[in-house]
């Protein structure tokens, strides 16, 4: 709508073209030229115009959503697009029709958006109506098993870097990348010629002592020396022996083997390159056997014990639980997590399981006995839980119960309610208090 001319010039209005129909127009137009102060013929012309109020209902309830919407939108954005004027004459009738237009719009808006129609007595969940078809189950005592959860890290039964104790060139690499090696299986040969030449020479030594002392045995024997150049000929050889045994331990570096069985990593080394001391040639773990360890709060100590059960689950394999014992407890609690170490063992005969992996650890408890339903029967409302109990009636109540633990889909009631009661499992939505309700796949009763 537009406020055009003088104070003496009739307010004309325009609406949007065949948005509403035709008997929506009336409407508008009996409705925002209230707001301008109306000439003597527009006074004559609003005599036959429908009331305002009475209008606004037929038209709500006369035409579908769509076309209400539409027409709140365009109130509402033809609100904006009036163009008013300062020096104009309607200025202050002008700021109010545009209120009015706003105002109008959204309140068509906000009808249309919550007109679901009138509501039927007796519907779903009412006392007085048809019963609510629901899923229900009977209390009785079920095993219940605690667990506490964890995260936690897989470590190898035995894990070593295998690394050079010589300064020496590699002679031989007897092994590959991921190769499963025994104990006491050769890895590597460096290089020792040096160390050959002087084992050779050592046995000579030992050889040559060994018949200096043959001799002062027979000599010393027939008395022809004394005791004492016995002795020297005795230590002389256990001298030689001794050096022969360093050159031997000598050469047993420059043979690097495997300390036990287990998987090999990555090769490190190539022939003929030279390595020093602390040189790592390749990784060695036995993965027969996983070691996890993980953390637990100080205030669940209590809660573990060795030889208890414990399920691990890794990223890797999401569906696959590997089962283990809980094989020990740390001494000590950190000073500064407050959460103490502990360690299971998992049997990995497969090795599918590799060090360094993170794995969520459930270190089940002895089994008690609780009553508990499915999570779906359970109704939050904030803090406080409730479920529908069924009366004999055929009836529900809401019944305020304290939950304790959780699983899987369950839910453990520690009060509120008891053995043999009826509890709805699916269907709560549809319930209120005193409602009436069929087990699914009864049919139901008529009333007569």
């Amino acid at each position: 709508m537009r406020l055009q001319g003088s104070a003496n010039t009739p307010v004309q209005s325009s609406t949007p073209p065949n948005l509403i129909g035709a008997r929506s127009l009336d409407f508008w137009h009996a409705t925002f030229d209230t707001v301008a102060q109306p000439s003597k013929n527009e006074q004559q012309q609003r005599r036959h115009r429908p009331d305002c109020g009475r209008s606004l209902h037929k038209f709500h309830s006369a035409q579908p959503n769509s076309a209400r919407i539409l027409c709140g939108l365009s109130c509402f954005i033809g609100a904006f697009r009036t163009p008013i004027w300062p020096h104009h004459t309607y200025w202050s009738n002008a700021m109010m029709l545009m209120h009015r237009r706003a105002l109008l719009g959204l309140t068509i808006l906000i009808l249309a958006a919550c007109n679901r129609g009138p509501s039927v007595p007796g519907g779903p969940g009412a006392g007085g109506g048809a019963p609510v078809v629901v899923t229900t189950t009977v209390l009785a005592p079920s095993d219940w098993q605690d667990s506490v959860q964890a995260l936690g890290t897989a470590k190898a039964n035995e894990s070593v870097t295998i690394t050079a104790k010589v300064s020496e060139t590699v002679q031989k690499v007897a092994f590959d990348s991921g190769d499963f090696v025994e104990a006491g299986q050769v890895l590597v040969d460096l290089t020792g010629k040096v160390q050959l030449a002087g084992l050779e020479e050592a046995r000579a030594s030992y050889k040559e002592a060994e018949q200096q002392l043959t001799r002062a045995e027979d000599l010393a024997g027939k008395k022809l020396i004394p005791s004492s150049q016995l002795d020297t000929q005795r230590a002389n050889r256990d001298a030689a022996r001794a050096r022969m045994d360093q050159v031997r331990a000598q050469l047993s570096d420059r043979v690097i083997t495997a300390p036990f069985n287990g998987v090999l990593g990555l090769r490190q080394i190539s022939p003929g390159m030279l390595v020093t001391p602390g040189t790592m040639i390749a990784t060695l773990d036995d993965v027969s056997l996983i070691k996890l360890d993980f953390s637990v709060p100080e205030t669940l100590i209590t809660a573990l014990a060795p030889g208890l059960t414990v399920e691990a689950h890794s990223a890797a394999f999401p569906n696959e639980p590997f089962t283990g014992i809980l094989k020990t407890i740390d001494s000590r609690v950190d000073p500064n997590s407050r959460t103490v170490q502990a360690r299971a063992e998992i049997p990995n005969p497969d090795r599918r399981l590799r060090p360094g992996m993170l794995m969520t650890v459930r270190v089940q408890q002895a089994p008690r006995v609780t009553l508990a339903v499915p999570e779906l029967a359970l109704l939050q409302i904030g803090r406080n839980a409730f479920v529908y109990r069924v009366g004999a009636d055929g009836t529900v109540a809401q019944v305020p119960v304290q939950i304790g633990a959780r699983e899987r889909g369950r839910v453990e009631l520690s009060s509120g309610v008891a053995t043999g009661d009826r509890i709805v499992v699916e269907g709560i939505v549809k319930l209120r208090p005193g409602a009436k309700v069929t087990e699914a796949g009864t049919a139901p009763q008529k009333q007569s």
